[in-house]
């Protein structure tokens, strides 16, 4: 089927469930320098025509089609906080629900950092002191070297070879802080922020994020993990309250000293690597999976400041400051299954370039 394109003035349905989101028209006194955000008691997201920004609108179809033939179900791009791009395709609508895989991982960071500013944990904490000794098989004083930031870095020290994250099998490999491993263990920071709130992850979540900023969906444990599903819009909501700085309209969320430590280099082993974020414009990156250390920028064709959730099959949330821009890609793996970043990445940001530049 043709890609159904949704841009510009044209009704979309995206709530939880069978509600929908209308997009409407600007008609706010919001300036071009102001950020818009949607309403969390109305169905109404503003659009932003292409020609207000001068990008190359020949280049939009081009685009929609490299998307569609690669597997991709929906794509979202604001431009301070309002719609320019929507589509959705290959069977996907705006009310389908999708898997953030690894992108979701920064759901656990804002917690985490939501956590500590209310007093409810600090990120140089032994995990031990939350979660009691023996929650790895590791020798207890190395056990106890192991804090939530090295969680939130991936720098645990465990052994990365097996997915189960039970305690028989978090086996020692180095200490921590020494050694960056992209592994499923830092979903103990969730019952680290559980033990810490004396509440289940769930509510702490729902009440304190999702909520916070009208987003829809669910965590759905699958074998070893917890996976965040949701609509396309919710991920783009995520995505512009870290374009924000944090902030949904007046409100500080995300407290904004900890959100600039977890979109900077947090240690250093892998530059391109925050609390749990991708960071482009270093000069060398780390990729799941292996100790290798490669030269150049994560994505050459970005911009230098994106940052970006990075999630298995090509889930994408890009966040470019300099450009006043939060992207959204959701699907199925472009081509062959990925962990997180793949050769797919720059060759979407050649052609988003043909759009924007």
């Amino acid at each position: 089927m043709k890609t159904l394109i949704y841009i510009l003035f044209l009704g979309l349905f995206s709530v939880f469930s069978c509600s929908t989101e209308e997009v409407t028209n600007e008609n706010t006194e919001t300036t071009e320098t102001e950020i818009y955000f949607p309403p969390l008691d109305s169905d109404t997201w503003e659009t932003k025509p292409i020609s207000d920004l001068e990008w190359n609108e020949d280049q939009l179809q081009p685009l929609l089609d490299f998307l569609e033939e690669f597997n991709t179900k929906s794509f979202i791009i604001l431009h301070n906080g309002k719609i320019v791009v929507e589509a959705y395709m290959n069977e996907h609508n705006a009310n389908t629900l999708w898997y953030w895989a690894s992108a979701g991982k920064t759901l656990t960071t804002a917690i985490t950092g939501i956590a500590q500013n209310e007093g409810f944990l600090n990120l140089n904490d032994k995990v031990s002191d939350y979660l009691g000794t023996g929650w790895t098989n590791a020798p207890l004083e190395k056990e106890n070297l192991i804090t939530n930031k090295h969680l939130l870095t991936m720098t645990s020290g465990l052994d990365d070879s097996n997915d189960d994250i039970s305690a028989e099998n978090l086996n020692y490999l180095a200490d921590a802080g020494t050694r960056w491993a992209y592994h499923g263990v830092f979903l103990k920071l969730q019952d680290v922020v559980a033990q810490a709130t004396n509440d289940t992850w769930n509510n702490y979540f729902n009440t304190k994020l999702k909520d916070e900023i009208g987003m829809n969906g669910f965590w759905l444990p699958f074998e070893s993990t917890n996976v965040y599903w949701s609509n396309t819009r919710s991920m783009a909501r995520f995505g512009l309250l870290m374009y924000a700085n944090g902030k949904w309209e007046n409100e500080q969320i995300i407290p904004e000293t900890y959100l600039n430590e977890a979109i900077n280099t947090s240690q250093t082993i892998n530059e391109a690597y925050g609390y749990m974020w991708w960071l482009n414009g270093k000069a060398s990156y780390h990729l799941p999976q292996t100790q290798f250390e490669f030269s150049g920028e994560l994505i050459p064709n970005a911009p230098d400041d994106m940052f970006a959730g990075l999630g298995k099959n090509d889930q994408k949330l890009y966040i470019i400051p300099s450009k006043e821009l939060v992207i959204v890609r959701m699907g199925d793996a472009a081509s062959e299954e990925n962990f997180a970043l793949s050769s797919f990445d720059d060759e979407l940001w050649e052609k988003i370039n043909a759009l924007i530049d």
